[in-house]
C-alpha cells in the first residue's frame, strides 16, 4: 500500500476532514498544511489577499521536509496541502527518496458549494480565509495528473470508502 498522501484541493474543499479520517482508518499519520503557515501568510490570507508563489515557497519546504522525514517511517502519512499547481507538487515531492511516490487526492466538487463552506468556516471564526480569495485559488489550480479524483458532494465517509478500496486495489 502507498504511504505518502497529499490531501489537495482549494480552501474548504474537506482536505483536514478527509485526511483526518484516513489516518484514523489506515492507522496513520495526519498533518494540516495551515498548521505549518507562517503567521504573515495566514495574516495577509485573512486580510482578503491572496498569496503568490514567493508567500508559499518557504511553506512548501517545510512541508516537503515533513514528507521526508515521514518517508523514512511505514506508517501511512496524509498531509492536508492546498498544492495548486504541480510546481507546488514538485517541491513536495523534491526530497523523496527515489523509491517513494507522493500520491495526490484531489478535492474537486462545485464552486458554490466550496464558495458557501468557506463563508461558514470564516464567519464562524474558524479559519482564516475570507471567501472572496476562493475565486483567486480556482485561477491557479492546476489539474494533478495521476491523481485520484474526489468528488466533495459525497460525505468524507463515502470519500474515504472510495480511497480506502482505490489504494488497497
Amino acid at each position: 500500500m502507498s504511504k505518502l498522501f497529499i490531501v489537495m484541493g482549494v480552501s474548504a474543499s474537506g482536505k483536514s476532514t478527509l485526511g483526518q479520517l484516513l489516518a484514523d482508518k489506515l492507522e496513520g499519520e495526519f498533518f494540516d498544511g495551515d498548521d505549518y503557515h507562517p503567521e504573515a501568510n495566514k495574516k495577509k490570507m485573512s486580510e482578503g489577499k491572496a498569496l503568490d508563489d514567493n508567500d508559499r515557497q518557504g511553506w512548501l519546504e517545510v512541508l516537503a521536509d515533513l514528507l521526508a522525514e515521514q518517508a523514512k517511517k511505514a506508517t501511512p502519512t496524509f498531509v492536508a496541502c492546498s498544492a495548486l499547481k504541480a510546481k507546488y507538487r514538485d517541491v513536495l515531492s523534491a526530497q523523496l527518496p527515489s523509491d517513494e511516490e507522493l500520491n495526490i487526492l484531489w478535492l474537486d466538487g462545485d464552486k458554490e458549494l466550496i464558495r458557501n463552506r468557506i463563508k461558514e468556516r470564516y464567519e464562524a471564526g474558524v479559519h482564516f480565509m475570507p471567501p472572496e480569495l476562493l475565486d483567486s485559488q480556482l485561477e491557479v489550480l492546476e489539474t494533478p495528473a495521476g491523481a485520484i479524483r474526489l468528488d466533495i458532494s459525497n460525505s468524507p465517509e463515502e470519500l474515504a470508502k472510495q480511497v480506502i478500496s482505490k489504494i488497497k486495489a
